[in-house]
């Protein structure tokens, strides 16, 4: 089973191999809007926050990770720059009402998003028509976007090549509203008054991207359209969070079983790890398991010396080899029970044996006389090996 495990995923790492090295695909870059301040991809906003950062060197650009009310909730700010670029703005009530208590109090809030969050667009009365083209199939073609002449005196046009420029308002409230920009469907820039201060409404993010500013002069498109934010801002922020957590919420719309089959290289291991997956249930899914042996049970090693001793005497009546078994049996004993060294058979070690195993002392120094006396005698009788017996029988008996 673990030869087949080893060949399935071999197979595996060679189709996702062959896959990326045949499939062009893999290679491009990612077409993500995520407009993320680090993201240096096309649609990132790496190039963005660099200019912001230089366009106002005055101040930190202070990023903000927090949802639109807890921001709010711990500032203080009558003179400040809120930044938000993003592909889609959903905001809670609570989010909208602080934005709105936000600007009414002097502060100036920046939103480019391709879906502005439709109760804060009716509560400021606009209206934004988006586009309706398949996102699979989206048109390409040069597009561009250019300012309102009268009011910046500039009639350059910025364009690329991408999908077109269509987002517009369909509905501005003229009476608080000036248009600042348009595309070639209408007005995409506006700035709504609101209290003592400013709403910057934009509705195409992707003229923000690195792509879009990194073309010709089109770094200029951003200078005008932060032209009429306040000159020195008490500070500047930018909006870390609803950025993600919408681009997040957006991508989940998606299957994910498409957009991994999306590419061929990771559909083909897709596909190759469900077959092999069938494979394994249906032909290794049995449970398998060596042969146990059967344990041999632990042999009575007391009755076998005893058995060995009447051997030994019944064959060679050899006494003194008896006793130095018994004498060897003894001291094994007594450091498998008590883990004592038995190479110094001093008094210490004597009363030690004799503390540890229970003995009355003067018994434990006799068996060890006993002992002493064998071991320097040349032949052993048969009354001193029956003595000697009975005085390890006797050791033996009392319980510890």
């Amino acid at each position: 089973m673990r030869r087949l495990f080893r060949y399935i995923v071999f197979v595996l790492l060679l189709a996702i191999g062959a896959a990326s090295c045949s499939d062009d695909e893999l290679d491009i870059p990612s077409l993500d809007e995520t407009f993320a301040k680090k993201d240096k991809e096309p649609f990132g906003g790496y190039v963005m926050h660099s200019q912001v950062e230089k366009f106002y060197y005055n101040n930190t650009i202070n990023i903000v990770k927090r949802n639109f009310q807890t921001f709010w909730n711990a500032a203080e700010d009558t003179n400040a720059l809120y930044i938000n670029v993003s592909r889609n703005l959903f905001l809670s009530q609570a989010d909208l009402t602080s934005m709105l208590s936000f600007v009414y109090r002097g502060n100036s809030l920046f939103i480019s998003s391709s879906r502005i969050d439709k109760a804060l667009l009716d509560t400021l009365g606009c209206a934004v028509k988006r586009d309706s083209y398949d996102e699979s199939f989206p048109p390409m073609k040069y597009t561009s976007v250019e300012l309102t002449d009268s009011i910046y005196h500039d009639p350059a046009v910025f364009q690329y090549f991408y999908v077109p420029f269509y987002n517009h308002f369909n509905k501005v409230n003229k009476e608080d509203a000036v248009v600042l920009g348009k595309n070639g469907y209408g007005p995409n820039y506006i700035v709504i008054f609101h209290g003592r201060g400013r709403f910057y409404l934009h509705t195409e993010p992707r003229a923000l991207s690195n792509y879009f500013l990194l073309q010709k002069n089109n770094y200029n498109y951003f200078n005008h359209l932060f032209a009429f934010t306040p000159d020195k801002p008490e500070h500047v922020y930018w909006d870390d969070y609803n950025n993600k957590i919408n681009f997040r919420r957006s991508e989940e719309d998606r299957s994910s079983l498409s957009v991994l089959l999306k590419y061929p290289g990771m559909a083909w291991a897709f596909w190759l790890l469900l077959l092999f997956g069938l494979l394994y249930i249906l032909f290794g899914g049995k449970r398998r398991q060596r042969i146990v042996p059967t344990l041999v049970p632990n042999a009575n090693t007391t009755l076998a010396f005893t058995e060995t001793i009447s051997r030994l005497y019944l064959q060679k009546k050899d006494n003194r080899n008896i006793a130095d078994k018994l004498i060897t049996y003894f001291m094994e004993h007594i450091r498998n029970q008590y883990y004592l060294n038995t190479n110094h058979t001093d008094e210490q070690f004597i009363a030690t044996v004799a503390r540890k195993a229970n003995q009355p002392l003067d018994k434990t120094e006799a068996l060890f006389s006993t002992i002493r006396n064998i071991q320097q005698a040349n032949q052993v009788s048969d009354e001193e090996l029956l003595s000697f017996n009975q005085q390890l029988e006797q050791f033996y008996k009392i319980k510890q």
